[in-house]
């Protein structure tokens, strides 16, 4: 069963978000076109696509925080036209920009946070998700003082503070170390698996593969979705490595070559991808002859999908 099949069938109290035919337009352009989808309890789902796609307008209307031009759904139970008050409620919002006060310490920071959302156990509230996120021996250093890591953990503690049923995080790890990234990661997978449903944008593909399930948008349409595993299955690319001697004169010649769809760096080596995989064989034949490099037959990258989709959708 897939992850569709199963959301289809979930029982209704595992069924976070469920939206339909959702629209949304600014100055007469729709940047979100008659989106659907539904987010079980507990599930990472991640959002992606290039810059200006509608991910952000998609993911705040699916919780309350934009209201969209057209469709219906419910999220958290709530509908999400006429009750968006309720959800604001139970959602925490993580942005890309670090939103909190740079000339307060970082427990000044929580305990204001804690007054904001009126929390009656403010003091023991903030000293348990300091506790959670590493922060309490930082607890009287500036939050401007802090590293991008623990900007980022600080956020996450604020957002989470007051133990909301849905997180939304825009971008969270734009602008951090690779360390930082992967224990952010690790948070969040322990939230999820307390029980927090948790959507996220993300440009990085070792990011979207942490997810449970995705969504690929573009000019404000879905594309596909589903897990990492189901998206490449079902995108049909057949996709060949070459590694070696003058990849870059090669790129050049192979690229709008009959029968090759796209032509992407992949570390040292170069991705060659298409849909009908015996005109691909017969477009490198003449080039896997070449002395220098060795050729391969390789299972399509998430990152080599995505790419294929955008070119798609840009008639390239």
């Amino acid at each position: 069963m897939t992850l569709q099949e199963s959301a289809a069938q979930a029982a209704p109290d595992d069924v976070v978000i469920d939206v339909h035919g959702l629209d949304k337009i600014f100055s007469g352009r729709k940047v979100v076109d008659d989106f659907s989808i539904q987010v079980r309890r507990r599930q990472i789902f991640g959002f992606l696509g290039p810059n200006g796609s509608g991910k952000t307008t998609t993911i705040r209307m699916l919780c309350g925080l934009l209201t969209p031009d057209a469709g219906s759904g419910t999220c958290l139970g709530y509908d999400l036209l006429r009750e968006t008050a309720a959800i604001k409620r139970h959602v925490g919002y993580m942005t890309q920009q670090f939103s909190l006060y740079e000339d307060l310490s970082v427990g000044e920071n929580l305990e204001f946070v804690a007054r904001m959302y009126g929390m009656r156990n403010r003091k023991e509230a903030v000293a348990a998700v300091m506790a959670d996120m590493g922060l309490t021996r930082r607890r009287g250093q500036l939050a401007g003082e802090l590293s991008g890591g623990w900007k980022q953990r600080l956020m996450l503690a604020a957002c989470t503070l007051h133990k909301p049923k849905l997180l939304l995080l825009d971008e969270p790890t734009a602008g951090v170390d690779p360390k930082a990234r992967r224990d952010f990661w690790d948070d969040i997978r322990d939230l999820a698996d307390q029980g927090l449903t948790v959507l996220v944008s993300t440009h990085y593909m070792d990011e979207a593969e942490r997810c449970d399930e995705m969504a690929y948008l573009s000019f404000g349409r879905l594309l596909t979705r589903g897990t990492a595993t189901e998206i490449i299955a079902r995108s049909g690319l057949v996709t060949w490595q070459v590694s070696g001697d003058a990849l870059t004169g090669l790129a050049k010649k192979l690229t709008g070559t009959p029968g090759i769809e796209m032509v992407a760096p992949f570390g040292t080596a170069l991705h060659v991808s298409g849909t009908d995989a015996a005109g691909l064989k017969a477009a490198i034949a003449p080039y896997r002859a070449e002395p220098g490099r060795v050729w391969s037959a390789v299972e399509p990258s998430l990152e080599d999908v995505f790419i294929h989709l955008m070119q798609q959708e840009n008639g390239s």
